[in-house]
């Protein structure tokens, strides 16, 4: 066997590798993103779904993250990742600087989640956006049932130690889009199982059985 047939072996291994192991959010938005774009990944982690586009879309993707552990693993997976604040740092970039830029999870963590929406769609063409959804029916009976916050798998830690400062629900997130005069180009719901939710048609039913959402939006006009 050559050495380049052991490189491309070994570059599809890596892929399949990163793809089994991606967040189902992140998987549902690589999906939604065109080969041989630029894209630039907000709380990006480790770098995942950065390397995942790189190799399979040969997109020119990169990343920034709050957390200086994260970014030093994917800089030394050589990455390109900076330690950077979605609240803070956005209004750094030109605008049009990317054809996608994407907020996984994250949106219901930072300060200010409707100028970040703002930031994302000046420096970029299009966003693509997920979040749990704070409307799902598990969490609505534990409310009501036990009157405190509640916890599932998606929201796993105590209201007093949660990073979550700004939950939200598919609804909220739809009329919010409509506020800011947003083009939602697609969206969709799914369970942390990986079943998308059958309800694409249906917002209402969505957001009482999608335990996340993931949109794809555009300024409109």
């Amino acid at each position: 066997m050559s050495t380049h047939d052991r490189a491309r072996i070994a570059g599809d291994e890596a892929v399949r590798f990163v793809a089994k192991n991606m967040r189902l959010d992140l998987r549902l938005i690589a999906g939604m993103i065109a080969p041989n774009t630029r894209v630039l990944d907000i709380g990006c982690g480790d770098g995942t779904l950065i390397e995942y586009l790189f190799r399979t879309l040969g997109c020119d993707a990169r990343g920034i993250e709050i957390d200086m552990k994260e970014v030093t693993r994917a800089v030394g997976h050589g990455l390109p990742v900076m330690q950077g604040d979605a609240d803070t740092d956005l209004r750094h970039y030109p605008d049009g600087a990317f054809d996608y830029v994407v907020l996984s999870r994250t949106l219901q963590a930072v300060e200010r989640p409707r100028e970040v929406l703002r930031q994302m769609l000046r420096i970029g063409t299009r966003a693509i956006v997920s979040f749990p959804n704070f409307g799902h029916w598990r969490l609505r009976w534990q409310l009501v049932s036990t009157g405190r916050m509640p916890m599932t798998a998606t929201w796993d830690r105590h209201w007093y130690e949660t990073p979550n400062i700004h939950p939200c629900t598919i609804r909220d997130f739809f009329a919010l889009c409509a506020e800011e005069g947003y083009v939602v180009e697609n969206w969709l719901a799914a369970d942390d199982a990986g079943r998308r939710s059958p309800w694409r048609r249906a917002a209402r039913l969505a957001n009482l059985f999608g335990e996340q959402g993931v949109f794809l939006l555009r300024r409109g006009g």
